[in-house]
This record gives C-alpha cells, structure tokens and sequence, in this order.
C-alpha cells in the first residue's frame, strides 16, 4: 500500500470495521501519514497542534490504537515507559536503539527471519506477529 492509495484504503476499512470515519480520524491519519520515520503518541498530540487541528488529546490516542488494530500503524518500541509507532507501509524490518542518543537503526535480516521460522516450526507455534529490537550503543555514542 503507498500513501497515496492508503486514505482512500482507510476510509473503506473503517466503514467496514463499523466504526465511524470522521474528518478528525482523517486529519489524524494524514498527519500520521506525513511522519517520517518513528513517532511517539505526545510528538504527534504537538505535531497535531501545531497545524491548528482541533483535535482532543484522547481522540488522537484512539485513532491511534484504531489505526494500530488495522494494521495502519505499527508499535516498534517500548522504551521507558514510551512507545514508538511507525506507518505500517514498509516492508518487515527490526530495531536497533541507542540507550544513549534514542537513534533507531533499523535493519533486515534474511538469516534471522529463517532462523525465526525454524524455531517457530520445531516447537509447532504459529506466529502471529513478531518484533526484534536490540538495545545498546550505536557507534557514536560509544566514542
């Protein structure tokens, strides 16, 4: 799904769900849509503001979680006692975090997703969804 296609794809989903499609969840989910990269729920409550979207606080935390249960968004990163989204519209990738500088590197392994399959088939699991992060360094930071 690219962005352009992704607001028309959203308001069908969500008529569907049965939810109702409001012009704030489509302001919320444009502004999503136009973040580039990682976010946290309060940099997009600001960013929000900041384009004069009148908007609630618990409005755009809902649509949030909306856009999270359809698979819009997805949740990266727990991180002390924050959450990190990114737009679901890329390929599956993982984490690497900085302790220090809260860079996000991320990064695709063909080797770890086999290895992942491989484990899931010897114990008969069938996943659902699966996240990889890996907390330390990065090479600045250890300088």
């Amino acid at each position: 799904m690219d962005r352009r296609n992704a607001l028309k794809e959203f308001r069908e989903t969500i008529k569907s769900a049965g939810l109702k499609y409001t012009p704030q969840r489509e302001k919320i989910f444009k502004v999503i849509l136009s973040t580039r990269g990682h976010f946290e729920i309060e940099e997009l409550v600001h960013k929000i503001r900041s384009k004069n979207i009148n908007v609630s606080r618990a409005t755009v935390y809902r649509t949030l979680e909306i856009l999270k249960n359809l698979g819009y968004v997805n949740e990266v990163i727990k991180f002390k006692n924050k959450t990190i989204y990114e737009v679901a519209l890329k390929d599956h990738h993982d984490h690497l975090i900085c302790r220090k500088c809260k860079k996000i590197i991320e990064f695709h392994s063909d080797e770890i997703e086999k290895l992942q399959s491989k484990i899931c088939e010897e114990y008969g699991f069938k996943p659902d969804f699966h996240r990889l992060e890996i907390f330390g360094l990065c090479k600045d930071c250890q300088k």
